[in-house]
């Protein structure tokens, strides 16, 4: 991790990747990426998937978007975009 100042996450068999977005967000802007995570109340309210994350800038050539019906979900979608654009998030 370029910069680490000590936010390696512990692992814990229980909790998913839900537990390490922050540091994800995080490490994303250490690498010149913009990037967020939102969650929508009128998509939830519509039974759509109500949570969205979205990164441009840095390295990514093009911006992204995932979204997913839980946290887990559009994080799990991300991260592959992610890995798919080059980027190897550590977490």
């Amino acid at each position: 991790m370029t910069g680490n100042r000590g936010r390696w996450p512990k692992t814990d068999e229980d909790r998913g990747v839900e537990d390490v977005t922050l540091l994800i967000l995080e490490w994303l802007g250490e690498q010149g990426v913009n990037a967020m995570i939102r969650m929508d109340a009128e998509r939830l309210a519509d039974n759509a998937p109500a949570w969205t994350f979205a990164a441009s800038g840095g390295p990514l050539a093009h911006g992204m978007r995932a979204d997913g019906r839980t946290v887990q979900q559009c994080m799990s979608v991300a991260l592959a975009q992610l890995r798919d654009a080059g980027l190897s998030v550590p977490f």
